[in-house]
C-alpha cells in the first residue's frame, strides 16, 4: 500500500508539472519532497525518507492563507481557556475522514459543535477574545456542513480543509495540553488547503483516506 501511495503521489504531481509546462528555475528556488514537505534541499536531491526527487515549491504554496504558523503560547494564555474538548472532537471528525466514513465525520461534527458552545470562555482576556470567537464562530458552522452532508464526503472534506485553518488558529493563539503534529498533504486542492492537525505522527491522511491514506508529512511537531 505504502509503494502504491508514493508512486500515485509521484505520478499526479509529475502529470501537474507537466501540464503546466516549463519550469523556470532560479537560484533562490526552493525545493521540498512532493511526498513529505518537510523534506526540503536543493535541485536534484532526493527525500530522505522515500528517495523521491525534490521539486519546486510552487510560489504562495506557504502563503499565509493556507498555512497557519504555530508558535509557543504562554502558560497564562493557555490558562485562560480549555481547547481540550474543542481539539479531540476534531480529531474524531479528522479519523472519520482519514477512514472514508462519511457517516460518523458527521456524527463527530455534531460533538464538535456541542464542544465548542460548552467551552468556559470567562477568564479568556478581552484582548483574545475576539480572535477566540472569530476561529470558533466559523469552526462551528464549517462542522454544521460537515455535519449536513452525511453522504457527501467530497464536500466534507472541503468544509474540514476551513476548520482545519480555524483550529489550527485557535491553537496558535490558545495552545494545547496535547502532544500535536501540523500535517500537509501538497495534492489536495492544489496544494492550496491540504493542512490539518493530528495527534498521531504517522500520516493518516483526511484529504484521500484509503485513496492515499500515507501522501503528505509533517510541517510541525506541537508539544
Amino acid at each position: 500500500m505504502l509503494t502504491l501511495a508514493l508512486v500515485s503521489c509521484n505520478q499526479k504531481n509529475k502529470e501537474e508539472k507537466e501540464a503546466e509546462g516549463q519550469v523556470i528555475v532560479k537560484s533562490d528556488v526552493q525545493y521540498s519532497c512532493p511526498m513529505h514537505p518537510e523534506i526540503t534541499g536543493k535541485k536534484g536531491d532526493v527525500c530522505s525518507k522515500c528517495g523521491m526527487d525534490l521539486e519546486p515549491v510552487k510560489a504562495g504554496e506557504e502563503s499565509a492563507d493556507t498555512k497557519v504558523e504555530i508558535a509557543e503560547v504562554s502558560d497564562a494564555v493557555k490558562a485562560s481557556v480549555s481547547t481540550d474538548a474543542i481539539i479531540n472532537a476534531y480529531l474524531k471528525i479528522k479519523n472519520a475522514l482519514a477512514a472514508d466514513n462519511a457517516k460518523e465525520a458527521a456524527t463527530a461534527a455534531a460533538d464538535f459543535e456541542k464542544a465548542v458552545s460548552a467551552t468556559d470562555v470567562t477568564k479568556i482576556d478581552s484582548k483574545l477574545l475576539t480572535k477566540y470567537l472569530n476561529s470558533t464562530d466559523d469552526a462551528k458552522i464549517q462542522a454544521g456542513l460537515i455535519a449536513k452532508n452525511e453522504t457527501k464526503m467530497d464536500l466534507q472534506r472541503k468544509y474540514f480543509a476551513v476548520l482545519s485553518k480555524d483550529i489550527s488558529t485557535l491553537i496558535a493563539t490558545f495552545g494545547s495540553s496535547q502532544h500535536l503534529y501540523q500535517d500537509y498533504c501538497p495534492m489536495y486542492n492544489e496544494g492550496k488547503s491540504g493542512y490539518w492537525i493530528s495527534e498521531f505522527k504517522a500520516i493518516k491522511n483526511p484529504y484521500y483516506g484509503s485513496e492515499m491514506l500515507e501522501c503528505g508529512g509533517m510541517i510541525k511537531e506541537i508539544k
